[in-house]
C-alpha cells in the first residue's frame, strides 16, 4: 500500500491550488483522471472575477452581482469570503506567472460579462482556464513533495479509521493507496446529459464517491444550461461561445433573424444565463423552431479577431467567420451550482474530507452562477482547504490493512446505459423540468443504479463512470421531484 499524507482527486484549478498551498512537509499525489490538462478548467474561456486594484469596483457590488444572478439563495458567509479574498488568489495567480490580458496604459484589462454592473473580469484573451492550468501546474511540478499520477482511474475510497484507502487503476493495474486527509476536486457532471460544455471525465464520480460514503450531498439540481453553445447538432461535447462575447456587445437572434431578449428581460443579452437560457425556450416555444444565432458582426473585425482569437478559430474551422456571420446557439449542459456539501473551509459532513471546485457546493453561486465566478470559486475554498489541513495533526503511526478484491473475469457491464441515462435526462430534467417525464425517468435511473450497484462486473473506466452517472441522475431527479412536489406538481411520495 502506497501512503501519502494528502491524497487530491483531480488536477484543476481546485486540485493544483490546494496542491501549493499544503505545506511542503506533507507528501502529496494528486490523482489525474485523464491527461493532465483534461479538466472543465482548462476550457474555461471568459476569465475570473474579482475585484482587485480596481477604485471603481467592490467586494459588496460583486457580493450583490452574485446574489441577483444566484436568486438571493447564496450563502451569506461564504459569499462574502469569495468575494473578499477574490483579491488574495488573483494576485497568486499573477505570482505564478498568469498572464492577464493588459490595456496600453499597462493596467490590466478587465471584461464585462452577463449578470456583472462593472468591468471585473480579468482574462487571456478567450482562454484564461488553459492560461492559469498551465501556469500552476508548472509550478506544482517544481514541489518536491507532491507526486502527478495521470490517466488514473479512482474505482473505490473506502473511509478507515484516521483516514482513507483508494483503489486506483491505471495502466491495467490496481494498485491501493491510503492517506490521512482527502480532497475531492473532480470537476462537474456534464456527461449525465446528452449535449454539454463539460471534458469528456466529467462523470460526477467525486460526488457519487462521496454519496456513497455518507457525505452530504446538496442542490444537485441546480444545473446551469449555458445559453451560447455552438449548435451543430453532431457533436455531444459543445464548443462554448463564451459569455465575453455577448460583454462585448453580441446580439441573440431567433429563427426569424430578430432580436428577441426585449421580450423577456430589461438586461438584454446580458441578463444572467440561467436567465437567457429560459428565455430562448420560451421564444421556441412561441416560434415553433430551435434556431437560434448569435451574432457580433457589427463590431470591429480585428477587435473580435483579438479578443476572441480561439472563438474564431474554432468557428472557421466548423465553417463559420465570427467577424461576419450569425452563428448557430443553443442552450446546453454547463455547470454545477450544487454538489458535496462543504463548510467555508471545504470540509464535507465526513471527517478528513474536503471537497472543492465544481464538485463541492459552497453556497457561494446561489440557484444560479455569475459568470467567472467559478474559478475564482475553485481558488479560494481550495486554498483554505489547504490551509485548515495544514493546521490538523496527522499521525505519523497511521498505516490501514484493506484489501480491494477484483473479479477479472467478471462481465463487463451492459451496453447502453449510459446512453439511456443522457436519454432519461434530457428528456427530464433540461433548462426547466419535465414534470411528466421526472417520475418515470426517476424510476428507470433508479433501476439502473440498483443494477450497478448489485451486479459483479468488471471494475473498468466504463463501470467506475457509469455508475457515477446513475448515482448522480438519481440524485438529481430525486430533488427535482422533491421541489416539484413542494409546488404541488406532483403529489406522489412514494420516491424513495
Amino acid at each position: 500500500m502506497k501512503k501519502y499524507d494528502v491524497i487530491i482527486v483531480g488536477a484543476g484549478a481546485a486540485g493544483l491550488s490546494a496542491a501549493l498551498t499544503l505545506s511542503e512537509k506533507l507528501k502529496v499525489l494528486v490523482i489525474c483522471k485523464g491527461e493532465k490538462q483534461l479538466c472543465n478548467s482548462n476550457l474555461a474561456q471568459g476569465g475570473i472575477a474579482g475585484v482587485y486594484n480596481s477604485p471603481e469596483d467592490s467586494p459588496e457590488f460583486h457580493k450583490h452581482d452574485t446574489f441577483v444572478a444566484g436568486g438571493f439563495e447564496n450563502d451569506p458567509v461564504t459569499t462574502d469570503i469569495l468575494v473578499n479574498e477574490a483579491k488574495t488568489d488573483i494576485h497568486r495567480l499573477i505570482e505564478f506567472g498568469v498572464d492577464f490580458d493588459k490595456k496600453e496604459n499597462g493596467d490590466y484589462h478587465r471584461t464585462l460579462e452577463g449578470g456583472h454592473g462593472k468591468h471585473r473580469i480579468f482574462h487571456n484573451a478567450d482562454a484564461t482556464g488553459h492560461e492559469i492550468v498551465v501556469k500552476l501546474q508548472a509550478a506544482v511540478e517544481k514541489l518536491p513533495n507532491v507526486d502527478f499520477l495521470d490517466n488514473a482511474l479512482l474505482c473505490s475510497i473506502k473511509k478507515v479509521n484516521g483516514g482513507f484507502v483508494l483503489d486506483i487503476l491505471k495502466d491495467e493495474k490496481f494498485d491501493t493507496y491510503c492517506c490521512q486527509y482527502a480532497v475531492l476536486c473532480t470537476g462537474g457532471i456534464g456527461r449525465v446529459y446528452e449535449f454539454t460544455t463539460n471534458s469528456s471525465i466529467a462523470t460526477g464520480d467525486g460526488i457519487a464517491f462521496a454519496y456513497n460514503m455518507g457525505a452530504r450531498i446538496k442542490h444537485l439540481s441546480y444545473i446551469q444550461f449555458h445559453p451560447t453553445a455552438f449548435n451543430n447538432k453532431n457533436t455531444r461535447e459543445c464548443f462554448l461561445i463564451s459569455e465575453a462575447v455577448r460583454g462585448e456587445g453580441a446580439y441573440l437572434l431567433n429563427c426569424n433573424k430578430e432580436r428577441f431578449m426585449h421580450n423577456y428581460d430589461k438586461r438584454l443579452e446580458l441578463a444572467p444565463r440561467d436567465v437567457v437560457s429560459h428565455s430562448i425556450i420560451f421564444e421556441a416555444k412561441r416560434t415553433g423552431s430551435d434556431d437560434f444565432y448569435i451574432d457580433i458582426s457589427h463590431k470591429d473585425s480585428e477587435f473580435i479577431r483579438n479578443r476572441f482569437p480561439m472563438i474564431y478559430s474554432n468557428l472557421l474551422k466548423a465553417g463559420y467567420d465570427l467577424t461576419k456571420d450569425s452563428v448557430p446557439i443553443f442552450p446546453c449542459q454547463h455547470y454545477l451550482m450544487g454538489g458535496i456539501d462543504v463548510d467555508s473551509s471545504s470540509q464535507t459532513s465526513v471527517d478528513g474530507l474536503y471537497a472543492c471546485g465544481e464538485c463541492s457546493h459552497t453556497g457561494v453561486h446561489g440557484n444560479n452562477r455569475l459568470a467567472s465566478n467559478s474559478l475564482l470559486e475553485a481558488l479560494v475554498f481550495s486554498r483554505r482547504a489547504a490551509e485548515h489541513i495544514n493546521k490538523r495533526h496527522f499521525d505519523e503511526s497511521f498505516s490501514p490493512v484493506y484489501e480491494f478484491v477484483h473479479d477479472e473475469n467478471a462481465s463487463p457491464i451492459p451496453k447502453g446505459l449510459r446512453t439511456s441515462i443522457r436519454a432519461i435526462m434530457q428528456k427530464a430534467y433540461f433548462v426547466m423540468p419535465d414534470v411528466d417525464a421526472l417520475f418515470p425517468g426517476f424510476e428507470k435511473v433508479k433501476e439502473i443504479k440498483e443494477l450497478l450497484e448489485r451486479g459483479k462486473f468488471l471494475v473498468n473506466k466504463d463501470y467506475v463512470e457509469a455508475r457515477a452517472l446513475a448515482t448522480v441522475a438519481y440524485i438529481i431527479l430525486k430533488e427535482a421531484i422533491a421541489i416539484a412536489s413542494e409546488n404541488a406538481e406532483i403529489t406522489r411520495s412514494d420516491v424513495k
